[in-house]
């Protein structure tokens, strides 16, 4: 593919280093720090810093092919855009929270602001004939601001969550606006196919508007792409960190430390979404299920602290810390503790370790855009003797990962039964399923993933300009 400069827009930049040999990219990062190194490209977002006043000053840095600009926010804008209409409004409503969703028109004036804002420094990078990749909720508005300020380019948005069901997405004051936004992008990407057919369903109903065999809708004289393509996991990268040494000293050492007994492993940030609670309250009814299991298996369950100022998560965090000393509480032992809750993040090469060492990956999030550490989990494991992946039939990755064992993450039950399940599976199962699934993840990598939404892109038309 031979790309025209591209301009990646995020809320936050974070280019992947060449020489930073311990994994602490992640794959993201990596998918798109390859797309602008072939591109010769532009990275551009907040740069998670904060200043008095904002005033559009720019931050440029080059390294390894790859050039970063980032503009810093006011406090304000922070606590409206960012941790308001982002994260306390949008995030909980995609992810079919209604009961945690906050709708205030402080938070969405400073939503608008902020990606005009963006907008209004971004304009003057841009040069005919550029693509600009817009990812993630945060800058839904951002391509029509492009667009009032005089830029024909093409734009792609890609969405990194779900896309919810038109009924809930009814409960946003501004739902019409905020789909119609949208709609001045020319490609819009989708995880799953159950988001885009959840879009379509807005606008089928709302704006009566129908896509046609190939995904595209036609809106004030324009085309929009509509496309579903899952993230991938940079499979070659990630594989070579499973053969490091940090990895391998990180395996070593969980294999000593689980002495002997099966381990389950989940790793979560700490997030409502991600169906933690629910999890520990089905390992606790395997323990009460099947009480020879007791002293011969554990889950390791990290949980990495994230938006730790927002009141919700830290009581996720508090109702977490409860029921994991409550259920160890009933059932430890002087010489086994059935949960390992821990608080903190790791690099990539020691998570692949841990992941290795477990006999299941237990990854059952209530709804999420994809998961990539289902496909880090299947990446790290010994082709020779592999674990058993149970994954979420809610989370965007099972319909890439049909050969793990899909459950319900609100049934306790089921969960419980699929952890049984894969502890007692036959080698010749797991090598089975094993091979299937490490498959699907060489062959829709995170190579394949940008190469084939950035095709969409060069493909599209110039659109006409939008005036205000």
């Amino acid at each position: 593919m031979t790309l025209g400069r591209l301009l990646i827009v995020s809320n936050r930049v974070q280019a992947a280093r060449l020489e930073d040999g311990s994994g602490n990219q992640g794959g993201l990062s990596v998918a798109l720090s390859a797309a602008l190194r072939e591109s010769g490209g532009i990275w551009f977002g907040w740069s998670g810093d904060i200043a008095e006043h904002f005033s559009g000053g720019m931050h440029f840095e080059k390294e390894n092919g790859i050039t970063t600009v980032t503009v810093d926010l006011e406090a304000r804008d922070v606590e409206e855009y960012y941790s308001g209409y982002a994260n306390c409004t949008l995030w909980p409503l995609f992810h079919y929270r209604l009961d945690l969703a906050r709708y205030d028109r402080m938070f969405a004036n400073g939503y608008e602001r902020v990606n005009e804002r963006f907008a209004q420094t971004l304009v003057p990078l841009i040069e005919e004939g550029d693509l600009v990749w817009v990812n993630d909720y945060h800058l839904i508005p951002l391509g029509d601001q492009i667009r009032r300020l005089g830029r024909s380019n093409r734009l792609g948005f890609f969405l990194h969550i779900p896309w919810p069901p038109m009924r809930l997405l009814l409960s946003l004051p501004s739902h019409r606006q905020l789909v119609e936004l949208l709609l001045a992008y020319d490609v819009v990407g989708f995880q799953a196919e159950d988001w885009l057919e959840s879009f379509h369903d807005y606008l089928r109903v709302q704006l009566g508007l129908e896509k046609d065999e190939k995904n595209q809708i036609a809106w004030n004289g324009r085309t929009i792409q509509l496309v579903v393509c899952p993230v991938g996991l940079d499979s070659e990268d990630f594989k070579t960190i499973v053969r490091s040494g940090a990895a391998k000293a990180a395996y070593h050492s969980m294999v000593q430390s689980r002495a002997d007994r099966s381990m389950i492993i989940g790793v979560d940030r700490l997030d409502h979404s991600k169906g933690v609670k629910e999890r520990f309250c089905a390992f606790e009814r395997l323990l009460a299920t099947y009480p020879r299991l007791h002293e011969q298996l554990f889950l390791l369950q990290i949980s990495p602290i994230a938006r730790d100022d927002l009141g919700h998560y830290r009581e996720i965090r508090s109702e977490l810390e409860a029921l994991s000393g409550r259920i160890n509480g009933a059932y430890a032992s002087p010489h086994w503790v059935p949960i390992r809750y821990v608080n903190q993040s790791y690099d990539r090469a020691t998570l692949a370790g841990m992941y290795r060492a477990a006999r299941v990956g237990l990854v059952t999030p209530l709804r999420d855009g994809m998961n990539i550490v289902a496909k880090e989990y299947v990446a790290a494991q010994d082709p020779d003797n592999p674990g058993v992946l149970v994954l979420s039939r809610f989370a965007g990755a099972a319909a890439q990962l049909d050969e793990a064992l899909l459950v319900n993450p609100y049934s306790s039950e089921e969960v419980s039964e699929a952890c049984l399940q894969a502890l007692s599976m036959s080698k010749s199962e797991r090598l089975r399923r094993w091979r299937l699934l490490n498959d699907v993840i060489e062959a829709q990598d995170t190579s394949w993933w940008w190469r084939t939404f950035i095709g969409f892109l060069d493909d599209a038309p110039e659109s006409p300009l939008v005036r205000s």
